[in-house]
């Protein structure tokens, strides 16, 4: 792990001089060349290539796509949808805002590439009602690749037909859930389905078989597309191919977008070498891996375990700062890899304040349909509000447990385990913070604490 230079397959026009998100500018760059071989080939061979090259989903799960792709039903009769999830809302996460804004053309093409694989003759790119100027964009882009016939009928003169259409959402959480974002792309409140019978893959949008992927995951398809699947998974580590891009905010020297090999760079190479550390006379005390919702590692913790390299099982004993930044290292030490969202907090942040602020959000984003993620993000949200106007209780860690322990597992989305994740981890790594509040923390001020929450 001692090459620390970024591989930039999905970067690797972001920001550089002189390039722009026209589509002359794209083509003059190979755009659609790819594109324009791909759809000359067999579907079910790019299906297979996917599936080989072992690329799995970058907007959270890390769910494989050629699997999810394979779920599809195709002999329903019923016309095949795909939609571009491009409602980025994890707090912490901002890579496939980048995409849309400076390279729209490389999602574009590994949209249709994608929709010619599944068969797929109507696309929506669903984006986030925050996101105004992303999606003037993609407008243009999406005209621009109308006009030259790589969007819409006769895609580079064969004989197949494919549209899509950009949809703006009204700036909802809940819609970066597939089957909550299908219900609002339909017109509907944005209520997540029940699964089972309603998966995408048999039941998505208007009841037809539906594939819903991530902006970063399609444009990873024109790179497998073109360099194969057994080649593009040679980029990365086994179970964890491709590369993967890392938005780091927070309490370090150089924040911002970064694209590595997955799992070939540790948590410490990131923050440390390529971050520049923490910022001068402090010194980093925890680090959300994944956007807001994945639980919080305590830097000082040690983990031990048994993890496969290869064929054989090796011992491992990881401090935060030795963890491989990969779906699976993140999972072993009890958090997540989800959409790349590296938030940094050093020795001057206060965890139950710091709590706050994220329990109001999910308090907030709720779709509130079901019982125990309604109550139980507004009765969390309160109990640190209350603690941080100056009412904390020596009990209340012990309280937040008991609230966040009992909604995972009971409602119908993972919204649940989305906003009891971060108590429940806060609580774990810094209970004593928590408990010790109200001796270290005198009361403030309803006025000053709103700025804390």
């Amino acid at each position: 792990m001692a090459d620390l230079e970024q591989r930039r397959i999905i970067f690797k026009h972001i920001d550089e001089p002189g390039y722009s998100n026209d589509i002359a500018c794209y083509v003059r760059n190979g755009g659609y060349e790819v594109l324009k071989k791909s759809v000359l080939r067999k579907p079910d061979e790019l299906i297979d290539e996917v599936k080989k090259s072992g690329l799995r989903g970058r907007g959270g799960a890390g769910f494989p796509c050629g699997v999810k792709w394979g779920l599809v039903d195709r002999k329903s009769g019923k016309p095949i949808y795909l939609i571009v999830n491009a409602d980025e809302s994890e707090p912490g996460t901002f890579k496939d805002r980048y995409i849309m804004h400076q390279d729209p053309h490389q999602l574009i093409e590994g949209t249709m590439i994608s929709c010619f694989a599944n068969n797929v003759k109507q696309a929506y790119i669903y984006i986030r009602g925050e996101m105004p100027h992303g999606a003037r964009i993609l407008e243009k882009a999406l005209a621009e690749a109308r006009a030259a016939g790589f969007v819409g009928k006769n895609i580079c003169g064969t004989t197949y037909s494919c549209d899509i259409f950009v949809h703006r959402g009204a700036g909802a959480y809940i819609c970066g859930e597939e089957t909550g974002l299908i219900e609002s792309l339909e017109g509907k409140r944005a209520n997540p389905r029940i699964k089972p019978p309603y998966f995408p893959a048999v039941l998505g949008l208007y009841q037809c078989p539906t594939i819903v992927n991530n902006v970063e995951t399609l444009c990873h398809v024109k790179y497998i597309a073109e360099f194969g699947g057994i080649e593009y998974a040679k980029i990365g580590t086994p179970n964890n191919t491709g590369t993967r891009i890392f938005c780091v905010s927070g309490h370090v020297q150089r924040p911002g977008y970064y694209e590595f090999e997955a799992g070939k760079i540790t948590m410490g190479q990131l923050l440390n070498d390529v971050c520049g550390g923490p910022l001068p006379g402090r010194k980093f005390k925890a680090v959300i891996p994944g956007g807001s919702s994945a639980k919080i590692l305590r830097f000082g913790e040690r983990y031990k375990g048994k993890r496969k390299v290869g064929a054989d099982m090796v011992d491992y004993d990881w401090g935060v700062e030795d963890v491989p930044m990969d779906f699976d290292s993140l999972g072993m030490v009890g958090t997540m890899g989800g959409s790349g969202g590296v938030i940094v907090m050093d020795d001057t942040v206060n965890m139950v304040e710091a709590l706050a602020n994220i329990n109001a959000f999910y308090s907030h984003e709720s779709c509130g349909q079901c019982t125990p993620c309604r109550e139980g993000s507004l009765w969390m949200k309160k109990i640190t509000t209350r603690m941080v106007h100056g009412n904390a209780r020596s009990e209340d860690a012990a309280l937040l447990k008991s609230v966040a322990d009992q909604i995972p597992g009971r409602t119908i989305c993972a919204f649940g385990e989305a906003c009891s994740w971060p108590t429940q981890s806060f609580i774990a790594k810094f209970g004593d913070e928590f408990k010790n509040y109200p001796e270290s923390k005198k009361a403030v001020k309803p006025a000053e604490a709103q700025t804390l929450i």
